[in-house]
């Protein structure tokens, strides 16, 4: 019952569905109970007269009964299960909101295939129950009384009393058989998000497995999940397998009682042949009650266990909560005493960063790799939240505007760009659904993209598959950038977004990048010759601002970020001479 009390809220939301389904249950099993009492009746009096005739009104009586069930059954399952759908799609409506509003800690506690797995099946679970598991309990408790009214009021209340007997012992396996089932399911249900995760992880780096030549280790390691996976629901379904055995052990015993002890009050007289076969036709009713119970306990126990799995996810807090009700009047980016470190780690990423960087102006951010730059860009959109300091867009703190948008100020472009499995044209204009075809354009020219694309047999209806997998890196990035750039927000984010593309149309990307003239744009790089026309620079080091300023000025000063410009420069130097040669 603790499911359908975690459920309420949808049950009164559609209470005058469930109560028309429950009618036409209701009028099915009075029509039910009505079948053996004319059948037996029909049978007294065919024995009485010996004429068939006398039966005639019964068997017309019969079958439009039957077709009135007939009706009634396709009416219920419309509305009892057509509503149990509409809550599979609220839960899974539910499941996404909840999964788009949590930041990066959240993702990096789960796993893909585990939350994949937690949208399918867990809620298959939850939706089974809230269908199937009211019909079994409503119509089985509701065919078991009428069955018992019949048997006790109409027939014989002493044969009915010795009936039930076996029931009580049913009722305990039952309890104990279904308590087994919800620790099973839940278990299979973490086995199968395991397996999930490993066919997810194996499908999205099948490249890489093929290029090391793993895929022997993988397939045994898939296997051996599988095995688990397939053991796990194995136990289930033994579990489930006891509830025949002991519903026809329970039923066969009650029939024997029923046989013995009737036939000995037909021999005194107490008892017709009619009422008797009546009697065991009313038996054979409670075979669909007994099995009702039985897959009302093993549903609501699945459903039990899922719902836990899912109240896991849909009970935490956001882990950036959303209370902002102010609007920014600009884009003036502040940072003042800013630090911060991941859950997982004690030291801190982040320690005393201050910078103030001026709407449509250039910040290039250097350092090397774990200095922290990607976390500081990161901190900027409220994907993390920062420990000690401030971040403000003209004056306004981050937390006090709404996440849609803050983040709607940001185009962010990381390193790995993540294209969608649709064209190309979709992708870029993903970042603006009203944009022209002539605006995407422009943006694929911006970003030195167009001439590429009109290469490719269909040119921008070009279909990138998962991930961008047929596109190179460096076309997948500036693909990303030609996003980035059709949304026209005002802070452009470059995470070494230029990383897979040679240093000529490095530039010409900065250049088209420099001449917008309302945008601010950060560019993180590894390449300092992107960095060399932003108006500041910043050089972190272990989370630290060490170097600040022009390019002019960090090379003259003997710093890092001059040794690292030296050595790019020769490096540089040494492949152009290698190539002429």
């Amino acid at each position: 019952m603790q499911l359908f009390l975690h459920l309420k809220w949808f049950f009164r939301r559609y209470w005058y569905t469930y109560a028309l389904a429950m009618l036409m249950l209701l009028l099915v099993g009075i029509i039910n109970m009505a079948i053996p009492k004319f059948i037996g009746e029909a049978v007294d009096q065919l024995l009485a007269t010996k004429q068939q005739s006398a039966t005639e009104a019964y068997l017309i009586g019969l079958a439009l009964g039957g077709f009135a069930v007939y009706l009634l059954r396709y009416g219920w399952r419309r509305m009892l299960f057509g509503t149990s759908y509409k809550l599979g799609n609220f839960l899974r409506q539910r499941f996404y909101t909840r999964l788009t509003k949590q930041g990066q800690a959240f993702y990096n506690a789960h796993s893909t295939g585990d939350l994949m797995a937690r949208a399918t099946n867990d809620i298959d679970a939850v939706e089974v129950a809230a269908g199937e598991g009211i019909l079994s309990g409503f119509d089985g408790i509701l065919t078991f009384f009428l069955v018992l009214i019949m048997m006790f009021v109409f027939i014989d209340w002493r044969l009915a009393a010795l009936a039930v007997l076996p029931f009580p012992i049913m009722a305990v396996a039952f309890y104990r058989v279904s308590k087994r089932i919800h620790s099973q399911f839940k278990d299979s249900l973490d086995k199968f998000s395991a397996l999930n995760q490993q066919t997810q992880q194996a499908m999205t780096g099948i490249r890489m497995i093929k290029s090391m030549g793993r895929e022997h280790i993988e397939a045994e390691q898939f296997n051996g999940i599988a095995q688990q996976a397939a053991h796990s629901t194995y136990q289930v379904q033994r579990s489930e397998a006891l509830f025949g055995p002991i519903i026809q052990l329970s039923l066969g015993a009650a029939l024997l009682i029923v046989l013995l002890a009737g036939g000995w009050q037909i021999h005194s007289g107490n008892l017709s042949v009619g009422q008797l076969t009546s009697f065991t036709l009313y038996l054979s009713e409670l075979i669909w009650p007994m099995f009702a119970f039985g897959w009302l306990m093993n549903i609501i126990q699945r459903g039990n266990a899922a719902i836990e799995r899912l109240d896991e996810l849909l009970n935490l807090p956001d882990t950036i909560a959303d209370l902002g009700q102010q609007q920014s009047q600009g884009y003036q980016l502040q940072v003042q005493q800013l630090q911060f470190h991941y859950p997982a780690t004690q030291q801190a990423n982040l320690n005393g960063i201050n910078l103030q960087l001026e709407e449509n102006q250039t910040l290039g951010i250097a350092g090397a790799t774990g200095a922290g730059k990607s976390t500081l860009v990161q901190l900027l959109m409220r994907y993390w939240e920062a420990d000690v300091g401030e971040i403000s867009l003209s004056g306004v703190p981050i937390q006090q505007l709404p996440l849609a948008r803050l983040r709607a100020m940001y185009a962010y472009v990381p390193q790995d760009s993540f294209l969608f499995s649709s064209s190309i044209i979709e992708n870029i204009r993903m970042g603006r659904t009203d944009a022209s075809d002539d605006e995407v354009y422009e943006a694929a020219r911006l970003a030195a993209i167009h001439d590429d694309i009109l290469q490719f047999p269909d040119a921008y209806h070009t279909l990138v598959g998962e991930r961008g997998v047929t596109l190179s890196g460096g076309q997948r990035q500036r693909v990303s950038i030609a996003r980035a750039l059709i949304s026209k927000a005002p802070i452009l984010i470059l995470d070494d977004a230029l990383s897979a593309v040679d240093v000529e149309t490095e530039q010409t990307i900065i250049q088209h990048l420099r001449q917008r003239q309302q945008q601010t744009l950060l560019i993180i790089s590894h390449r300092l010759s992107a960095l060399e026309q932003a108006d500041e620079i910043i050089v972190l080091s272990h989370g630290e601002i060490c170097e600040r300023g022009s390019h002019q000025q960090l090379i003259e000063h003997d710093g890092w970020y001059a040794r690292m410009a030296a050595y790019q420069q020769m490096e540089q130097a040494l492949e152009s001479v290698a190539y002429a040669s």
